[in-house]
């Protein structure tokens, strides 16, 4: 066998690997299940787009205002510290 024909032989292995396998199995590439990927990440982003509250939203400006002071002056409070690995009665 010479280089031209190891050549070719390469070049039509490669060209056949490029081609996608489809049907055989059952229920791939169908018309029923196409594009559910993208639905069901789309609906996973969308849990509800108008929800309805019960009560009315609590908040407090002043607690607000009062962070963002602290944030812009570098005096952020530092949080609790919480272990995983604790007990239940908060002990290892």
């Amino acid at each position: 066998m010479n280089f031209k024909h190891l050549i070719a032989a390469t070049l039509l292995g490669l060209t056949l690997s490029a081609c996608a396998a489809t049907g055989g199995l059952a229920g791939v590439d169908t018309p029923d299940n196409f594009g559910e990927a993208n639905r069901q990440t789309y609906a996973a982003m969308i849990a509800n787009p108008e929800p309805e509250y019960d009560g009315e939203m609590q908040g407090s400006a002043e607690k607000a205002n009062a962070a963002v002071d602290r944030y812009r002056n570098d005096e952020v409070k530092e949080p609790d510290t919480i272990s995983s690995t604790d007990g239940p009665g908060g002990g290892a």
